[in-house]
């Protein structure tokens, strides 16, 4: 009966273990499925980014990046998971077999015991897999250890090169810090076991413990200990690069005198307690180590602690100009050695503030090059004047280049009319903007010094097709294929034997809605000639139309990660991208340059500054929380990318730089010498506007070189607020201008200037205290070099003259009586008034002042049109139409200026041959050499504008002699017939 019964249960269960086995192999295929499809994502990631490298011909960069990022991981994997097993295995190898253990212990093995393997072994795979990724996370920093090159400079402290610092020190403490991590959690996992299997035991106040388990712990003890020897000893060299809750950054006399010998002293005390427990593992007492290691934490809190705190607090604080001066020199002289500005010195300016006929005749050039069209307002008359279609864009913030024109150097405003895919709207389908609106097309520039008798700007290159002095479309390549605002990608290129991608807006009917359009026939993307490249494309965009659509061909390529800054990045992961690439014409191509910095936080008592945070203005936004903190940096490579092919070219342009050289050596053959810039590219090569700002931050506490005065802070400057805003603003920009400092030759130069620093007062005094400019002419078109580029050239006013600064200047323009008046009248009705970039200029012995005044309309579809210029020299105001008007009002009308600025009242506007919007002959809008007009393209003279110029001219003329008889009613006359003449102008000019 009974063994019938036991059959009879046995049954059922046998019955139900065959009704489950089915499901186990269905299971088992359905993970090794899921594995293998998570296997071919990131097999397709891989791929699709070693075609990227492949096509751009930097694939020894991405694959020197696999291989070291695959070593380091297997060396932490291993480095992690090794030790970790081996403790395990060693604890439980020569555990006691027959030790009486508790219920509690018991409990434990039971519940341990059926899983012991899977956690023997999966502990430290985990823990070997965070090891890995741990360290293959800092294949940059192993790879410049490997590859170091010294700096031939030493620190003042130690005497060792900086190299010691900027590559060595940080990959010792990694290892240190490393190997610290796999010791404690080896000790922790030995004891661990230990206790669980008996070989150490707690009986009250006893403690029981095996042979075997005394010498792993104690031996695993003494290595801790020894590592922490070492930590301690490269903690000292440390202190050169620390500046945590200190006066300075850098090894101050506290850190000499008490907190070095401390940390030598005491990473001798931890090597000596380590060799005490190695003898422990020998002898077995436990009594002489755990001695050691109380003394050594009591000898760590009097001398690592309490002495320092006593030398800093009756020593330094009652003399610590005196005692600290000469570790504030070395944070000078080495903040300045770093930032690059060690060659700074201040030229005193006396400024005049009184203006003088004929003063600006030996600043002609300076005069001549004003530029009164304003980059960051002009956007708008880009878009309206040279957008044409709704799918086109310029950026917010236009740039500043210059152009030789007629054998003269002009300064120019530029931009690239990008596509724009959001303007698309329902016609913004995946097939449209995959393979229809692949591109933008041609480069819009305006005279930087001028503008039309109707406030536009004055456009030297425009027009769709492009036409200008800079070049048509037959003389260089106008399409945009790689820009700021290119789509995230785009299928181009094909058989050619069906153009489906739109070129530009046109009378052509190439695609039945008068448009032309083209095939790419650059080397820009991967190919995707197969199924297996189509495949994994489309894995990585998350897009079906790859794979399947019929306009991907045998010749098709895919352009994508088309930012230049993007690109340059990822070719040179070593770099540091300025935030602002800007295109220029070179050599028959649209190419957008790009500043590559090399930049370190460990250079030796340097100053730490947050890059991101150091390079924010009015034009650049803050981030939140900055993680960018450096204290080293260097312009080493210019970039250039182009806008059709995408082509990726580096230029070592500092190649004394040991970060440029140490990654040379990573990367060798990836950066090309300086000299093979072509002459067109050299003479578009600027000073870099992030490094200017940074280095403008630095200099206004380091320009002083006193550490007395340092330490007293009495002369710090501070760049002044963006004198245009309100409120919370931010700091005014640097801006770009050909202009001739003191005692100089004229250059492009970039400039900025300083008001006093005043912190927490509410109402700090603006007066120009310093300004900065930086020459930013690195050669000519011929290849040569200039010998001054990037000179930085400091002007420090006496600290007793009261220049006014930007912001009083512009409090100034805003309570003066006639200014107010005359702008009120402007801003009348449904206008309002934009204050342009307020321009600082060293010139006829003081500092001229020149403000484009702009006036826009209310409506959606206006932009503004400078109509006047505010000009300000010592207490004097002038507020013309005409720069020249204004610069004579203010020097007694004999300013000795030459400008470039058009009159309002006699220009006459002529028309270039561009196509405008239809591509209609001589009907179109832009204008290559002159203003906003119509015609036939021959310059011929429109009678009814000339008529109503004259009238606005005349207006003008009432307007002036109203005001000086202070004779508001006729002066608002004259401004309304002058309104009507000016409305008059722009409707004969259609």
């Amino acid at each position: 009966m009974t063994s019938s019964a036991s059959a009879a249960a046995a049954g059922p269960q046998r019955s139900g273990s065959a009704r489950r086995s089915p499901r186990t192999p269905i299971l088992i295929t359905i993970g090794i499925l899921a594995v293998l499809v998570i296997l071919f994502f990131i097999f397709a990631s891989l791929a699709t980014d070693f075609l990227w490298y492949q096509q751009l011909g930097f694939t020894k960069v991405i694959m020197t990046q696999w291989v070291a990022g695959t070593s380091l991981f297997f060396i932490g994997f291993l480095g992690m998971a090794v030790p970790v097993y081996v403790s395990i295995d060693v604890a439980f190898r020569f555990r006691p077999v027959y030790a009486k253990l508790n219920s509690q212990l018991d409990r434990y093995q039971q519940v341990i015991e059926p899983l012991r393997k899977t956690v023997m072994f999966g502990i430290p795979i985990v823990l070997g897999l965070f090891g890995g990724i741990a360290a293959s996370s800092h294949w940059q920093m192993v790879l410049e250890f490997l590859n170091r090159t010294p700096f031939g400079k030493t620190d003042p402290q130690f005497h060792l090169d900086i190299g010691f610092y900027v590559f060595s020190l940080p990959f010792y403490q990694g290892i240190v810090g490393f190997a610290s991590a796999v010791v404690l959690l080896s000790a922790l996992a030995a004891l661990a076991t230990s206790y669980l299997y008996g070989a150490l035991r707690f009986a009250g106040r006893q403690i029981g413990i095996t042979r075997v388990a005394r010498i792993q712990i104690a031996v695993t003890a003494a290595v801790y200990l020894a590592l922490q020897a070492i930590s301690l000893w490269l903690d000292q060299y440390a202190t050169l690069t620390d500046g945590a809750n200190k006066l300075l950054v850098g090894a101050t006399y506290t850190d000499v005198v008490a907190g070095i010998p401390a940390k030598q002293i005491l990473a001798y005390a931890a090597a000596v307690v380590a060799i005490l427990f190695i003898v422990t593992s020998i002898i077995g007492r436990w009594r002489v180590p755990i001695i050691g290691t109380a003394l050594l934490i009591i000898i760590s809190l009097l001398i690592g602690a309490i002495y320092p705190w006593i030398v800093q607090r009756f020593t330094v604080d009652p003399s610590v100009k005196s005692i600290e001066s000469s570790y504030i020199q070395r944070n000078i002289d080495a903040t300045r050695d770093a930032y690059g500005v060690s060659g700074v010195k201040e030229s005193t300016y006396k400024a005049k503030s009184t203006a003088t006929a004929g003063a600006l005749a030996s600043d002609a050039v300076t005069t001549e090059n004003i530029r009164i069209i304003d980059p960051a307002l002009v956007t708008d008359a880009f878009a309206q004047l040279q957008q044409y279609k709704q799918y086109y864009s310029f950026p917010d913030q236009l740039d500043v280049d210059r152009y030789t024109i007629d054998g003269k150097v002009q300064d120019v405003v530029i931009a690239v009319r990008e596509l724009d895919q959001q303007g698309l709207g329902a016609s913004n389908t995946e097939y449209n903007s995959t393979f229809v609106y692949t591109h933008g097309y041609g480069v819009v520039a305006a005279y930087g010094n001028q503008r039309s008798a109707d406030g536009q700007p004055v456009f030297l290159e425009s027009g769709i097709p492009a036409t200008g002095a800079l070049g048509t479309s037959s003389t260089f390549q106008p399409r945009i294929y790689f820009g700021e605002n290119s789509p995230q990608y785009s299928i181009v290129g094909g058989n050619g034997l069906n153009k489906v991608e739109l070129d530009y807006p046109s009378g052509n009917d190439d695609d039945g809605n008068g448009n032309a359009t083209t095939t790419y026939t650059g080397n820009g993307g991967p190919k995707l000639d197969n199924a297996f490249t189509k495949l994994i494309y489309a894995i990585k965009f998350q897009s079906q139309q790859i794979f399947l659509s019929s306009a991907v061909n045998s010749k098709s390529q895919i352009l994508y990660d088309r930012s230049p800054s993007d690109r340059v990045k990822k070719v040179a992961p070593y770099l540091t991208i300025d935030s602002n690439p800007y295109p220029a014409v070179v050599d028959g191509h649209v190419v957008w340059i790009v500043e590559g910095y090399t930049t370190s936080n460990q250079y030796p008592y340097s100053a730490e500054q947050s890059l991101s945070q150091s390079i924010a203005d009015t034009y650049t936004q803050a981030p939140a929380y900055a993680t960018d903190q450096i204290n080293y940096i260097r312009n080493s490579v210019k970039a250039t990318v182009d806008a059709y092919s995408g082509k990726v070219t580096l230029y070592a342009w500092d190649k004394t730089d040991p970060v440029l050289k140490t990654w040379q050596k990573i990367f060798p053959s990836t950066v090309k010498p300086m000299a093979d810039m072509s002459g067109t590219l050299l003479s578009h090569v600027r000073y870099p506007e992030d490094l200017f700002k940074l280095q403008r931050k630095v200099l206004g506490t380091y320009h002083v070189t006193d550490a007395g005065s340092f330490y007293n802070g009495d002369d710090a400057w501070t760049t002044p607020n963006e004198p245009t805003k309100t409120g919370d603003a931010d700091l005014q920009p640097p801006y770009y201008l050909t202009m001739k400092l003191p005692g100089q030759d004229p250059a492009f130069q970039l400039y900025s200037t300083y008001i006093p620093q005043q912190t927490g007062q509410s109402n700090p005094r603006n007066v120009l205290t310093g300004y900065l400019a930086a020459n930013s002419d690195a050669g000519d078109t011929k290849g040569k070099i200039s010998s001054s580029y990037g000179k930085l050239t400091l002007l420090a006013l006496p600290k007793t003259d009261n220049v006014p600064g930007p912001g009083q200047v512009q409090a100034n323009f805003n309570s003066d009586t006639t200014v107010a008046s005359e702008l009120s009248l402007l801003s009348r009705g449904d206008t309002t008034i934009e204050r342009g970039n307020l321009l600082t200029l060293p010139v006829g012995g003081g500092f001229l002042y020149v403000q484009p005044i702009y006036v826009k309309s209310t409506s959606n579809t206006s932009y503004p049109i400078l109509q006047r210029i505010l000009v300000s020299f010592g207490d004097k105001i002038a507020f013309e139409s005409t720069l020249k008007g204004a610069l004579d009002d203010i020097f007694g009308g004999d300013s000795g200026a030459q400008t470039g600025d058009a009159d309002l009242g006699t220009t006459t506007p002529t028309t270039g041959s561009g196509s405008g919007s239809t591509g209609s002959s001589g009907s179109g809008s832009t204008d290559t050499g002159g203003s906003t007009g119509t015609g036939t393209g021959t310059g011929a003279t429109n009678p009814a504008l000339q008529t109503a110029l004259a009238q606005a001219q005349q207006a003008l003329s009432d307007r002036t002699a109203a005001y000086a008889k202070n004779d508001l009613v006729a002066a608002a006359q004259a401004d309304a017939n002058l309104q009507k003449a000016l409305e008059a102008a722009v409707a004969a000019s259609k």
